[in-house]
C-alpha cells in the first residue's frame, strides 16, 4: 500500500543553526529551513551559508529550503548555493504567481543525486491562487502546492478567517487535477493556542488537506491527532475492504452504508494514512 504523504513540516529559521538542530529531533516528518520571512536582509548571506553546511550531508530528516522571493535580490544565489547539495530534499518557492515562475527555476536548479531537486510552490496572492492549476502543472519537478495563508490574507483584505475557504479549496482541488498530493495547511501563527489548532485543523482536514505546517515543536502532536484517521474510521475503512473482497458490486453493509468503488478508493486511501513514511 502506499505510503501517505508527509503529514507534520516544521519550519526552523535558516539563520540560527542551533534551532534547525533541534527541530531535525523534534519529530516532524520535514525540516522546512527558512531563508525568507524569518530572516533579517542583514542576515540572509549567514543563513544561506549555514543552510549550505548543514546539506552537505543527509540530515536525519528530509529537509526542504524555502528560498527567498523569486524576483528578489536573493534567490538567485539561494539556487546557487542549495540544489546540487547532496542533503537538499525539496525547494520550496515563496509568492509563486505563474508557472513560468517554476519552470525557470526548474531549468535553473541543478540535478541532485538521484535526479532534480523536487520543488512545492506556495500561492501567497490572489493571482497565484487565480492560476493554482495552471502551477500544479507547470513542470514535472514540481511536487506539491500550498498557501502562505498571512500574505493571501493581506492581498485579499480578508478579515474573518471563513474568508479564505474559497482559496483552500481552489488549492485543493488543483493539486488533486494536476496529479499531485494534497496540500498541507498554512501555520496557525498563534503556537499556545493549540484548541484553536486542532479545531482548524479539523475544518483543513474536512476540506481535502493533508497535514500542516508549524512554527513550534508543541504543534506537531496536536497536527497529527487532528489528520491521521481515528480507530472507528480504522475499523470501518476495514468493514468496507473486506465487504468489498467478498462482493465486487456496489453494495449495502449491515448498518447501511452503501459500498461502491468511490468508497472502496476512500477506504484504502484512510488505511494508507495509517502508515505514514
Amino acid at each position: 500500500m502506499t505510503a501517505a504523504p508527509p503529514l507534520t513540516w516544521l519550519y526552523v529559521p535558516g539563520d540560527r543553526p542551533e534551532v534547525v538542530a533541534k527541530a531535525l529531533s523534534a519529530g516532524a516528518d520535514v525540516v522546512l529551513v527558512d531563508l525568507e520571512d524569518a530572516v533579517a536582509p542583514g542576515r540572509k548571506e549567514y543563513a544561506r551559508a549555514a543552510t549550505a553546511e548543514l546539506l552537505a550531508e543527509r540530515p536525519p530528516v528530509p529537509v526542504h529550503v524555502r528560498v527567498n522571493a523569486l524576483d528578489g535580490p536573493f534567490a538567485g544565489a539561494d539556487l546557487d548555493a542549495l540544489a546540487a547539495r547532496p542533503g537538499l530534499a525539496g525547494l520550496r518557492l515563496p509568492k509563486v504567481t505563474s508557472a513560468a515562475c517554476v519552470v525557470r527555476v526548474a531549468e535553473r536548479a541543478a540535478p541532485a543525486e538521484g535526479g532534480a531537486v523536487p520543488l512545492y510552490a506556495l500561492l501567497e496572492s490572489a493571482l497565484g491562487v487565480e492560476r493554482a492549476y495552471a502551477v500544479a502543472s507547470s513542470h514535472a519537478s514540481l511536487r506539491g502546492i500550498a498557501l502562505g495563508e498571512a500574505d493571501l490574507r493581506a492581498d485579499l483584505g480578508v478579515r474573518d478567517d471563513a474568508g479564505l475557504d474559497w482559496s483552500r479549496s481552489r488549492v485543493v482541488v488543483a493539486a488533486r487535477a494536476a496529479g499531485l498530493d494534497p496540500p498541507p495547511q498554512s501555520v496557525h501563527p498563534d503556537v499556545r493556542d493549540l484548541a484553536g489548532l486542532a479545531a482548524s485543523c479539523a475544518h483543513g482536514r474536512a476540506l481535502g488537506f493533508w497535514g500542516r505546517t508549524a512554527i513550534h515543536p508543541r504543534q506537531l502532536p496536536v497536527i497529527e491527532r487532528a489528520y491521521l484517521p481515528t480507530a472507528r474510521e480504522v475499523e470501518q475503512a476495514e468493514e468496507v475492504l473486506a465487504a468489498a473482497d467478498t462482493d465486487r458490486g456496489a453494495l449495502a453493509l449491515a448498518d447501511g452504508r452503501f459500498v461502491d468503488e468511490a468508497v472502496v478508493a476512500a477506504a484504502r486511501r484512510t488505511l494508507s494514512r495509517t502508515r505514514r513514511g
